[in-house]
């Protein structure tokens, strides 16, 4: 489930008000403390089953014209294989049937502007270690902050008496699905220039810059400019498989508001993905333009920040002046700054076989694509084929091998609109008796257990298909919906409505002005059954989030979701302010 963020309001030309508050420094240790964080801060706001098919992963693989990317020497620098063979020594002297042990540090880094002053800024660096077991088909975990030798043979007694207390009340027995052995192995996701090694003051500036230049504009009131960085290092060890990973992403964002006199406001958010890249995503270079101009698109590594920033006043001033749109259906050309939303909640989630089965139905409910459907339920239609992914290059929740050793793969989820697979980790792949997990276990932290976790769940374009612009040119009457805004679907992941950031009025295959208060509903089934045109390669891009939220207690997760642009037919489409009684 992902989360929305708004802008703030406040008369322009106002100073920034934001307190200016030391942050709090938590220290390692206290009986109840998994995890250690320090943070820095400066103005800090408030399937009959089947197995799916696989790829052997052995090694490191990267693109062939660039060379793996150095793991952060910190993290290596410590006792990491001693540590690991410590703690799986003493969890089997205890009796587990199975171990696994993981060392993390994940380094964060937010930098928030409002109208050019500075606002945000922590860093947090997450250190720890796990280990989980199997004891008599019961789950142990335990955690600590300190990677010595003593925390890791304590955490796996720990885990262990956790399993033998927890037994008393299991109903269910544990049981793994196998992986194969896979030895020594290390990966390092690719991107170029590690944000961590670009000055804070080189991005505040830039974040600053486009602050600034956007505000010289009379359509703008106020502007929020943000950049979230991640660099996340993992090792895990079960024995068989022992792997050393790092991985970088990088979400920029800028919202342009604009205030009418008397009161109502619109705003407008680039449509930048956050990405598996580093900074080079954020060069200045210009890389080339959309097809229609209705924002960018990343080509060589960088997105076009210029040209999206440069016509984002006039549209916001057009999106103010727009009119409301009139309720009915309309044929919809849905740009992928929208529409990996609606792959997320409406295929992503509901693929997830722990939620299917109803593991997952206390956050954000279970799954009307119930595994009894599995090769039958007719999900869209037979232009639909949906992957899920952890290979994608540039993909937010791509990895070498998942928290339990599984080697990244891709396999289909969706096949000619048919519902063909689910997402597994190795429990949810030996419960419904397929031959092995297609490597979808993640933990935000060391200091949580792994979970079933999305992989990069994508619609795939149609080989030689069409643009937007032929796509748009096959309707009549319709609407072009680009970016994603507020949303909201049932517990079954069935009933659902989104927004966008954009929406354009077409008649007679010609785009016609902007349109305001739009929202699109239907069932996941009517919606993916009315698709008719599928776009081409051209038109395909990674969309995405870092905060998808799963579990209780809760975790969040980073996730990719690719798709062309799509033609939908006789959609219904409802006027939100009518809605809202306005």
């Amino acid at each position: 489930m992902i989360g929305e963020t708004t802008a703030r309001l406040r008369p322009k030309g106002l100073p920034n008000q934001a307190s200016r508050r030391r942050s709090l420094r938590p220290t390692a240790g206290g009986a109840g403390r998994l995890r250690q964080v320090r943070r820095r801060a400066t103005a800090v706001t408030g399937m009959r089953l089947r197995a799916a098919s696989r790829i052997d992963w052995r090694a490191v693989t990267h693109s062939a014209d660039r060379p793996a990317n150095p793991i952060d020497a910190e993290f290596t620098a410590y006792p990491l294989r001693a540590l690991a063979d410590a703690a799986l020594q003493r969890a089997t002297e205890l009796g587990a049937e199975h171990a696994d042990f993981r060392a993390e540090r994940i380094r964060g880094q937010q930098i928030g502007l409002s109208d050019g002053s500075l606002e945000t800024l922590y860093d947090t660096d997450d250190l720890g270690l796990a280990v989980r077991v199997v004891v008599d088909g019961t789950w142990g975990f335990a955690s600590a902050v300190d990677l010595t030798t003593q925390a890791a043979v304590r955490a796996a007694a720990d885990a262990v008496a956790v399993a033998r207390v927890a037994a008393a009340i299991n109903t269910e027995r544990i049981d793994l699905a196998p992986e194969a052995a896979h030895g020594e192995v290390s990966w390092t996701s690719a991107y170029e220039v590690d944000p961590f090694s670009v000055g804070l003051a080189d991005k505040i500036a830039l974040l600053a810059g486009w602050s600034s230049g956007l505000l010289a504009h009379d359509a703008v009131d106020h502007v929020d400019a943000s950049l979230l960085q991640v660099r996340e290092c993992k090792f895990y060890s079960d024995g068989a498989t022992t792997a050393t990973q790092q991985r970088v992403r990088l979400h920029p964002s800028v919202t342009a508001v604009a205030v009418e006199a008397g009161g109502r406001f619109e705003t407008m958010r680039t449509l930048a993905p956050p990405v598996g890249r580093g900074y080079e995503f954020l060069a200045e270079t210009v890389r080339g333009a959309s097809e229609g101009g209705m924002g960018s698109r990343a080509e060589g590594g960088s997105w076009d920040f210029a040209a999206e920033l440069g016509e984002l006043p006039e549209l916001l001033a057009a999106k103010l002046a727009a009119p409301a749109v009139r309720a009915g259906r309309y044929d919809l050309v849905i740009d992928p700054s929208n529409l990996w939303l609606t792959i997320h909640e409406s295929i992503g989630h509901a693929t997830e076989l722990d939620r299917a089965l109803g593991y997952e139905a206390a956050y954000a409910g279970t799954s009307f694509a119930t595994p009894d459907q599995l090769g039958r339920l007719q999900y869209g239609s037979p232009l639909m084929h949906v992957t899920g992914d952890r290979t994608a290059e540039h993909g937010l929740a791509t990895i070498g091998y998942d928290d339990e050793g599984v080697a990244a793969q891709c396999w289909d989820l969706i096949t000619n609109g048919v519902l063909t697979g689910y997402q597994l980790d190795r429990r949810m792949a030996q419960t419904r008796g397929f031959a092995a997990s297609n490597g979808c276990a993640f933990a935000d932290s060391p200091g949580h257990m792994p979970i079933q976790r999305m992989a990069n769940v994508s619609l795939q374009p149609a080989s030689g298909g069409p643009s937007t612009a032929d796509l748009i040119a096959g309707v009549e009457d319709g609407i072009y919906v680009l970016g994603d805004k507020s949303w909201s679907i049932d517990m079954q992941r069935y009933n659902f409505q989104f927004t966008g950031q954009r929406f354009f009025a077409i008649s007679g295959g010609r785009l016609a002005g902007q349109l305001r208060d739009v929202a699109y509903q239907a069932t996941t089934t009517d919606f993916w059954n009315s698709m008719e045109a599928v776009g081409g390669p051209q038109t395909y891009v990674l969309g995405g989030a870092f905060n998808c939220g799963k579990g209780q207690p809760s975790q969040v997760a980073p996730v990719s979701h690719g798709c062309p642009a799509v033609l939908m037919r006789g959609i219904r489409i409802l006027n939100t302010a009518d809605e809202a009684g306005e």
